[in-house]
């Protein structure tokens, strides 16, 4: 982490996996979790992180099918052996194939659809791709892995996300650009604004469709899925499969490819442990301990709301920690300020809401801290899968009071 400043008052966690099952009660799924921790544990096989995420076929991206300039743009973000999401969705994809994409969070699913989607619109540059996701932040990230593998390639991009000016999205939009990528309320915006007409999108992918759902989005995608022509490739991808979930699928996807490399509810790379809070008033102390210790390089915590996370980062701002918050009260550019120095490392503490669980591949997060118990057992999932990504070994500590 770095540098640290502040009194280390020499507490040391209590990491109690034995006796907690009682506790978090009053805080949504508490208990859930609680026991959930405890199972994952008990049942974890020691093995090597990168075990999880090598493809079996042993592949290389030299391999597949792809034009040799974005082999190029892979080999430059120093990426070698596909994950096993990437390994099955890819060929089908480049078939032109449904898919249907069930993976655990952080294994790639991104690089899966946008590398044969960028293919796709090499080999006809009047191929539209619409891109819908659940958050702002994810969108921005899609954009730049976009921007990435496609260097070189004079690929066009809008990027339809609330918090931004719709001006300048409206004049992306006239641009013609092939990729468009956004969340559902600021898409629907422009549909009413009559500035995008779907129907042109002859590639479509619902990404995080199950954060989507969670937080109230089934009436757009369904309206969405209305507007689209019936002559596409629609390519899905989400951590699980809900009823609901099914509805969709049934009204998007034709004929699909069903690739599902989900092992577990979360990665065999996170070690997940419980820290029991003795006294509620020194909560913020413990913490402050915990920051302290060697090896807390890269940390991302979780808050239950927009005022206690602001409230908590400039308390731990005063106590001479480089910290840095997101939440649904700052604007889009400052949101995305704060990310970017948190992935240069400018800052090593980042504290959110639920808005950063989903999606968002953050290098080399060493922990995950629930500082507030998640709502639900989906949630902390969610939070968690934000370390132990991409060969990586990550911890996840959650406080229970």
């Amino acid at each position: 982490m770095g540098q640290r400043y502040g009194h280390n008052r020499g507490f040391r966690p209590r990491y109690n996996n034995n006796q907690s099952r009682s506790q978090g009660r009053g805080s949504g799924g508490g208990g859930e979790i609680i026991r959930a921790i405890n199972s994952m544990n008990s049942t974890r096989q020691d093995s090597a992180p990168a075990e999880e995420y090598v493809s079996k076929n042993a592949k290389t991206f030299a391999d597949f099918a792809l034009e040799d300039i974005i082999k190029t743009n892979i080999a430059a973000k120093k990426y070698t052996t596909p994950t096993p999401i990437q390994d099955q969705a890819i060929p089908p994809l480049l078939e032109g194939r449904d898919i249907i994409g069930i993976a655990n969070t952080g294994t790639g699913k991104t690089a899966a659809f946008l590398l044969p989607l960028i293919q796709k619109v090499w080999k006809n540059p009047s191929e539209k791709v619409f891109i819908v996701t659940p958050t702002r932040e994810l969108a921005v990230q899609i954009q730049a892995e976009l921007q990435d593998y496609a260097r070189g390639m004079r690929m066009r991009s809008a990027l339809l996300i609330g918090g931004m000016s719709m001006g300048r999205q409206v004049f992306d939009l006239r641009a013609n650009p092939q990729f468009v990528i956004g969340t559902p309320g600021r898409i629907r915006d422009h549909i009413k604004s009559r500035t995008i007409n779907l129907s042109v999108f002859h590639t479509v992918v619902l990404d995080e469709a199950d954060r989507m759902v969670d937080i109230g989005f089934v009436t757009e995608i369904k309206y969405f899925i209305s507007l689209l022509p019936s002559d596409r490739q629609s390519l899905f991808f989400s951590a699980t499969i809900s009823d609901k979930i099914t509805d969709i699928l049934r009204a998007f996807v034709k004929d699909p490819i069903r690739v599902s490399v989900r092992q577990g509810e979360t990665a065999a790379a996170i070690t997940q442990q419980i820290i029991k809070v003795v006294d509620k008033s020194r909560k913020v102390d413990q913490l402050h301990d915990l920051l302290n210790q060697k090896g807390f390089d890269k940390v991302l915590i979780f808050g239950r709301t927009k005022w206690g996370i602001e409230k908590l980062t400039k308390e731990l701002t005063v106590r001479g920690f480089k910290a840095g918050s997101i939440h649904g009260n700052k604007r889009q550019s400052q949101r995305q300020r704060t990310l970017d120095m948190f992935k240069r490392s400018e800052i090593n503490i980042l504290l959110a809401t639920d808005v950063a669980s989903r999606g968002l591949d953050i290098h080399e997060v060493s922990h995950v801290i629930n500082y507030d118990m998640p709502t639900t057992l989906d949630d902390y999932i969610h939070r968690i899968g934000r370390t132990g990504r991409a060969n990586n070994a990550g911890t996840a500590l959650t406080f229970v009071d």
